[in-house]
């Protein structure tokens, strides 16, 4: 079975499971994707019930274009096997992915793989279906990504949860996503890396964790272009004024995403026998060749899954 494991992601929008309304509203939000959370934004009484909720608007709602997660609880929690129990029997021909918070092995992506495939069978899924989205959220998941985003053909994505990571390692700042004072340079460069690496090595999608200061859009857009700048797919957003934000952010320009394309056409054409089966040719005045169509099809296929259109047109030039 082939499975689209690259699914847009420009914006994650967090939902809390035990919020109706809140469930209502986000089927009308442009996110890529929406998850329905039973982990930090449901309170540990109102979890059961949540379960249940999540259910219910995973099968009646319209989630049209949007990929649908459920962030379930982590291992060390008495929760974890229920919440997906009960929610991928329930709903799972309606759901995506399953999100994993606070993974620090590759055996708790292990254990949640064969959870699924227990489920898949029992209630006569298509076995392997649903993915997994891995979030690594302190220094021991950090420390094991490459082994975590090997562990299963399930993984789609490694999120990075900055607010727990940053009180595991005793950051010293109170604002999630901002630079902590008294350090000069970007204290996230080497955490992002590492998971963007463990991402890019398996075909996978790293995605960048919230922001939570919600009404502070400049903020969220200054996190968020460090993050796109760096070649995630995404980002979470907590509070529907973000999302476009998010989809602005980390989607390409207009001018890039043309120019893409005109790469694109112009390296098929010239490498084509009517072309000169040319190893690299001009276009206008830049030099095209093998490793600008690979750039090139990063930033075109930014632009296709954020449904953008072409504005201009490769002419084949005149003999």
């Amino acid at each position: 079975m082939t499975v689209n494991r690259l699914r847009p992601r420009r914006s994650c929008l967090a939902v809390p499971g035990s919020n109706p309304r809140f469930l209502e509203k986000a089927q009308g939000l442009p996110a890529d994707q929406v998850f329905l959370d039973l982990e930090d934004a449901c309170a540990p009484l109102a979890k059961p019930e949540a379960r249940h909720t999540i259910v219910k608007f995973l099968n009646e709602g319209d989630w049209t274009g949007k990929t649908r997660v459920v962030r379930v609880n982590d291992w060390t929690t008495e929760w974890t096997y229920r919440d997906v129990v009960t929610v991928v029997e329930g709903a799972g021909h309606n759901l995506d992915c399953i999100m994993l918070p606070k993974v620090q092995t590759p055996q708790q992506i292990v254990a949640l793989d064969l959870l699924l495939t227990q489920i898949e069978k029992t209630m006569g899924f298509e076995v392997g279906k649903i993915g997994i989205e891995a979030q690594i959220e302190n220094a021991q998941g950090l420390n094991n990504v490459n082994e975590i985003a090997t562990a299963s053909q399930r993984v789609e994505t490694i999120i990075f949860g900055p607010a727990d990571f940053m009180a595991s390692i005793n950051m010293k700042s109170l604002v999630v996503g901002e630079q902590p004072p008294g350090y000069p340079a970007d204290a996230y460069h080497y955490i992002l890396m590492k998971i963007l690496m463990a991402a890019r090595a398996n075909n996978l999608q790293a995605i960048d964790g919230p922001y939570l200061q919600i009404k502070n859009i400049d903020g969220y857009k200054a996190v968020a272009q460090r993050a796109a700048a760096l070649g995630f797919d995404g980002k979470w957003v907590l509070h529907p004024g973000q999302v476009e934000a998010a989809n602005e952010v980390f989607s390409p320009s207009q001018e890039d995403y043309d120019h893409a394309e005109l790469i694109l056409d112009a390296y098929e054409y010239f490498t084509s026998e009517a072309g000169g089966k040319k190893g690299s040719a001009m276009l206008g005045d830049e030099m095209i060749d093998e490793a600008s169509r690979k750039m090139a099809l990063v930033i075109s296929g930014k632009g296709r899954a954020a449904g953008m259109q072409r504005t201009s047109k490769f002419e084949i030039p005149e003999a």
